[in-house]
């Protein structure tokens, strides 16, 4: 057991108590991976046998390597555990016990884009209007609804539900989620959030097959638990109700995903449901510097709702933070640029080294117009998918359509494509032909000439022939010689192949990719079914987060800071940090919201290994209009010993050029005059003081709101309605504040009292 002696005494223990409940709070850098790969190797070294460990992460990513991690200790026997992402491991389950609830085998799962698909198909034949019930709103209050566990006929008999529904106009969306579960039923689909939903399902109207894989996972642990939603929750608990081994891993002060379900109490209550729980801390921060923890551990001080814990780091104490003020996005983008380059000459560093993290996408613009300009190579994360390109998804389509014609969706995306005389008149006709006999849309195609005309008829019957060619063939052969041969009589690859274009080009090379991938999917050695549906379970449950960067990319790295979570980068630039933007405006309007945005803060600092640098812009574009803007609150509750304000102010233009003139000739020079640090100032007392409220302040109801009135506002103090323009709920108004000058605000979200 010599891989414990790598262990500090707290992972160690943690490491040693198998049996009974566990929570282990890691902290941010803490060696958490390590310790939830060691815990299972040391389970695997005592005798327990590797098919009755289950381990649930987030990501198939973290599962390869926490896997890779055991193999190196246990060797093969690491490949017996079941370890995966929440959806791959019941999707897995659910596809031995799918018909146990009406669901074939070969089930298609949908990603985002099939289920929004749907939902627009839906909403064209209910003939609702779309922009009033917008195919996102619908499908996030589908989702919320599966992941508290509300069934479509429940969501349709809940009075409150209803309630809420009319009040905002929407009062059919329960029966759009009536239908939309139906036909997934008929599609034999499922969706992200039904493997979920689903599970539960099985488990509660199954007991057999609830003490089934209860006796089966004796042992479970559960990575980032502070991440799970109420379905996640409740599965766990059901599968750990009898031998009670379960170990949750995670730290409450990176909880950031309520915005897709996540519930912060999991974590907090978990000693309610096990009141025997052992609860182990790591404490050491084995990332950061001294400062950077410091920091981190004064800003996370302000939430009240956490679990107790003092991160600590024994490294050198490293640089203070920087925190640097422009003039505007396209200023704050100009200075992180030219930090990054000087940085790097300076400590001879990599552009990887580098990341720029901020709140909102839409801020990536300024800063890779700023790193353009100084040729500096970088990647903006979390875009769009390899998988979610569209010649990728076509193929899939086909592939989707091979094992289970009656998928709708990817019916519909290649049934004429490449073209083969079979419009949108032929499609409504099946469509019609369909609902009209009680069948599925194959069933329909696959006797053309009973349901439709002699013109339609016969493109539609050669199509039907070619998908069970592929059938047949796909029955025999392995993934990558199915694909091929898809590709090819699809007439797809000649399609692309043809488009001489640059784009055309790129597409071809993308699915040649997806051909390479699938190929050597069909030469690996450790699994022993290699089948294209086999191929296609898998990428069907990639998240985004599998999408990972090239680790041998020279680039600076772009992203979120929800995108960043598990990340850690030499240096990192947090840009953005103003009121209204971080935290956002929309979470001041609860206690819960605020602490969620500065969980999200917490989590940007600690990315950072060596150092750190916070900026924010003075005035910024938003819907439109420049508006000024004031450091964020974030700021103001770090302890200043720690800080080290470094605000890049031009020297004023001996030429009488405008400010906008001036900036663009600093650009061309790449280079303008920096103070000298010592000039510097070293205090907070340089940002602006907030506003305190008046006592008992509420805010008004601002629809009669008048130009003339006197307002105040929660942060920015008293001020005057100068202007009101825009029509309702979109109206904006002009306001000049006492303290901080004339401010344009949208009402829906100002939270304003009215004086008089």
């Amino acid at each position: 057991m010599d891989y414990l002696n790598g262990l500090n005494p707290s992972q160690k223990a943690a490491v040693e108590q198998t049996e009974g409940p566990v929570m282990i709070v890691a902290g941010a850098g803490s060696g958490k991976t390590r310790v939830i790969t060691y815990r299972v190797a040391h389970l695997i070294q005592k005798g327990v046998d590797p098919f009755q460990i289950l381990v649930l992460t987030f990501t198939n990513k973290a599962a390869k390597a926490m896997r890779e991690r055991i193999y190196g200790v246990v060797g093969t026997e690491a490949k017996n555990c079941w370890m995966g992402t929440f959806h791959s491991v019941f999707a897995k389950i659910l596809r031995v016990e799918a018909e146990k609830i009406g669901y074939p085998n070969n089930f298609t799962i949908y990603d985002t884009d099939d289920s929004k698909s749907l939902i627009r198909s839906i909403l064209k034949e209910l003939q609702l209007d779309d922009k009033l019930y917008n195919a996102n709103f619908v499908y996030n209050r589908i989702s919320s609804a599966k992941n508290n566990l509300i069934s479509a006929s429940e969501y349709q008999q809940s009075e409150q539900i209803q309630a809420e529904d009319h009040s905002t106009g929407r009062g059919k969306i329960g029966e759009i989620y009536q239908t939309y579960t139906q036909r997934c039923f008929k599609a034999g689909a499922m969706d992200f959030d039904d493997l979920l939903f689903k599970t539960n399902v099985l488990l509660k109207e199954h007991p057999d097959v609830l003490y089934k894989y209860q006796n089966r996972f004796k042992y479970i642990m559960v990575d980032e638990y502070q991440d799970t939603n109420f379905s996640q929750y409740l599965i766990v608990k059901k599968l750990a109700a009898i031998h009670e081994n379960i170990c949750v891993v995670g730290d409450d002060a990176q909880s950031i995903y309520a915005f897709r379900g996540a519930n912060i109490q999991n974590i907090l209550n978990f000693e309610k449901d096990y009141p025997d729980l052992k609860i182990f801390k790591l404490e050491q921060n084995y990332r950061s510097t001294q400062n950077i923890v410091e920091v981190a551990n004064s800003i996370i001080a302000n939430n009240k709702n956490q679990l107790e814990k003092t991160v600590f780091s024994k490294n050198e104490p490293g640089d203070k933070i920087k925190v640097v003020r422009a003039f505007s996005d396209n200023e704050e983008g100009k200075i992180v640029a030219e930090k990054i380059a000087e940085e790097r000459s300076l400590r001879g560093l990599n552009y990887r080294d580098f990341a720029i993290l901020y709140r909102t996408n839409a801020q990536s613009r300024a800063m890779e117009e700023a790193l353009r300009k100084l040729n500096i190579p970088y990647k903006i994360y979390g875009g769009l998918s390899f998988y979610q390109r569209k010649e990728i998804k076509d193929l899939i389509a086909y592939f989707r359509l091979t094992f289970n014609p009656n998928d709708e969706e990817a019916l519909k995306r290649v049934i004429n494509y490449p073209r083969r005389g079979i419009g949108d008149t032929s499609i409504e006709r099946i469509i019609v032909a369909a609902d009209q006999h009680q069948l599925t849309l194959w069933e329909v195609i696959c006797k053309a000439q009973q349901y439709l005309d002699s013109r339609s008829s016969g493109p539609v019957a050669n199509f039907a022939l070619l998908i069970q060619s592929f059938q047949a063939l796909a029955k025999n052969s392995n993934a990558y010689d199915t694909a091929l041969h898809i590709a090819q009589h699809s007439g797809l690859l000649k399609e692309l192949y043809d488009d001489k274009s640059v784009e055309g080009l790129s597409r071809y090379e993308n699915i040649q990719e997806l051909l390479n991938g699938i190929k050597e999917f069909s030469e690996r050695e450790d699994i022993e079914e290699k089948g294209l549906d086999i191929f296609m379970q898998d990428i069907a449950l990639l998240t985004n987060d599998d999408n990972d960067k090239d680790p041998d990319a020279d680039t600076v790295s772009l992203m979120t800071i929800h995108s960043a979570k598990g990340l850690e980068f030499n240096q990192v630039f947090v840009v953005g940090l103003e009121e209204n933007l971080f935290p956002s405006q929309l979470s001041l309007s609860s206690r819960a919201d605020l602490e969620e945005e500065r969980r999200l803060f917490y989590v940007a600092i600690t990315r950072a290994e060596k150092k750190l640098t916070l900026c924010y812009a003075t005035s910024r574009y938003r819907w439109g209009t420049l508006t000024s803007c004031e450091p964020s609150r974030f700021i103001e509750e770090i302890d200043p010993s720690y800080l080290d304000i470094d605000f890049k102010v031009p020297q004023k233009s001996s030429s009488g050029n405008s400010f906008d003139e001036e900036r663009s000739s600093w650009q061309q020079k790449e280079t303008y005059s920096k103070p000298k640090p010592a000039s510097l100032p070293k205090t907070k007392s340089i940002l602006p003081k907030a506003h305190v409220p008046s006592a008992g302040f509420v805010p008004s109801d601002t629809s009669n709101l008048q130009v003339g009135m006197e307002v105040e506002h929660e942060r920015f103090g008293f001020g005057k309605v100068l202007q009101l323009e825009g029509t309702k709920p979109d109206v904006k108004a002009t306001i000049y504040f006492k303290e901080l000058g004339q401010k344009q605000l949208l009402l829906k979200f100002a939270k304003l009292r009215i004086v008089t």
